[in-house]
């Protein structure tokens, strides 16, 4: 990642309603970075120094199988938060972080964290919320997992990776090369992920060349997700 326009962090700010939490010199220790599309954020076993506010773009954190094979967890865009459990737990990063499209990130160092959250406990309440949301979602995926059929997760799926989620776009995760990742991801064979993307094709929602899928029908996709989307 590189610094971005610090310029920039007060309209963050003020966008996701963070200012409270940053009073006085401590806006001052906020730092802005930017990423790029397909750019590594986090390896397992890095160490971080700081809290990261996702901002804007969308990133995906993911799983190594011991065969090298990708395991996606989930997506996250704005306003994620990246290093809280690290943060409590004084321990290292777990799970990949990549950057789905470019964006950016605020970050806050950690030693300026501890001085900050004997000031002002509020901070406190702020990271127990996004400690339990991700324990939320982490439920629903796998109830998601148990009690929806494949063409349900897998257009909960196609909704995560989308440009936030306008027009049609294209999707480098679904070259043929994946299929077989994110049919064992998605907990079905690669044989029936091909037989329901056919029939999404057929149904008009998506269309496949060259590898890739683009969505050709938002709102269809939508209404098969039933509300699902791995965020």
């Amino acid at each position: 990642m590189k610094e971005g326009n610090i310029q920039k962090i007060t309209d963050y700010l003020s966008m996701y309603d963070l200012e409270k939490y940053f009073p006085g010199s401590y806006k001052d220790k906020l730092q802005l970075f930017s990423f790029t599309e397909g750019e590594d954020l986090f390896v397992p076993g890095e160490k971080l120094d700081r809290l990261y506010f996702l901002v804007e773009g969308k990133i995906k954190i993911y799983t190594l199988t011991p065969e090298g094979q990708s395991l996606i967890n989930r997506f996250k865009k704005p306003l994620a938060v990246i290093g809280d459990v690290e943060y409590v737990k004084e321990s290292k990063v777990l799970n990949s972080v990549e950057a789905v499209s470019p964006g950016e990130m605020i970050g806050f160092p950690y030693a300026a964290l501890k001085e900050l959250e004997k000031e002002h406990p509020s901070i406190l309440r702020f990271l127990l919320e996004m400690v339990a949301h991700k324990f939320y979602t982490e439920a629903h995926f796998t109830s998601m997992h148990m009690l929806y059929p494949v063409d349900v997760r897998l257009a909960g799926y196609l909704l995560s990776i989308s440009s936030a989620g306008e027009g049609t776009a294209f999707h480098q995760e679904m070259r043929t090369s994946n299929l077989s990742e994110l049919a064992e991801w998605i907990g079905t064979s690669y044989r029936h992920l091909n037989r329901v993307l056919k029939k999404m094709e057929a149904d008009g929602i998506i269309e496949r060349a060259r590898g890739s899928i683009m969505i050709t029908n938002l709102a269809q996709l939508r209404q098969l997700a039933k509300g699902n989307i791995y965020e």
